[in-house]
Parts: structure tokens; sequence; C-alpha cells
């Protein structure tokens, strides 16, 4: 049995405390001998503060470095919404090819249309890319 770590992503902005804790009652009910739930997040937030742009910068950067170093197995979605730094991570997972599972109601809403929104800006990109490449200058 092998054991999987997991990286829990969860809204923070906005009420952090109550964030906080719903974050840290993620990861007891779901600690076990299988899953190892990582939220380096938690001790970030003790010594940086979330509403300053570059301490935010700060604690976001060393969440991705996690998936960077292949330290994650699989990005797991809770909360009501996905949030900006919950993208961020979502497209790392994607570029990285670690498995990504919405747990709420809401996170399975908003990871679809995320999805449906990057393929779009995608391809929209990908015929500019080869409208100029083609010589054309058509910007549709």
């Amino acid at each position: 049995m092998r054991v999987k770590t997991v990286f829990i992503a969860h809204p923070i902005s906005g009420d952090i405390k109550g964030n906080v804790v719903k974050v840290l009652a993620i990861c007891e009910k779901i600690h076990s001998k299988e899953i190892i739930p990582v939220a380096p997040y938690l001790v970030s937030l003790q010594y940086l503060d979330d509403e300053i742009i570059e301490d935010r910068k700060l604690g976001i950067a060393a969440n991705l470095e996690c998936f960077r170093r292949k330290y994650i197995d699989e990005l797991w979605l809770y909360g009501d919404r996905i949030s900006k730094g919950m993208k961020q991570e979502i497209k790392l997972a994607l570029k990285l090819r670690i498995s990504i599972k919405a747990k709420t109601s809401a996170t399975k809403i908003a990871l679809q249309c995320f999805i449906l929104q990057s393929v779009s800006e995608f391809l929209k990109e990908y015929r500019l890319i080869e409208n100029k490449r083609r010589g054309g200058n058509d910007k549709s």
C-alpha cells in the first residue's frame, strides 16, 4: 500500500481564521495510514499576512514549490469556490499531470468552468498563432 500525499486547496482570504479552522478539520478528517494531507499555507499564515501582497505571493510560491518538487500526489479542492491561489495550483497540477479531485459540489462546478475557460483561451491563442503563421491578419 502506497501512502498518498494530498494537497488540500481551499480559499483562505476573506474569513482567514474561519477558513483555517475548516482546513484543519478537513485535514483531521482525511488523515489516515493511506492519506497524508498537505497544507503548507497553514504554517505560512502563522508569520505571513495574507492581506499584504508580497507576503501572499511568498506563501503561494511556497505552496507551488510542493508541486514542482513532485511532493504532491493529488490536489483536492474544497470550499465554496475556486480562489485565485487555487487557480494557480490547478494550472500547475495540470501542467505536471497531478490528479485533481473536486471534493465539494461548488468546486466540481467551478473546476469544470475553469477547465472550459482555459481550453477556450488556449484555442483562441492557437488560432491567432496559426493565422499569423499563414500570413493572415484576421484577429478572430
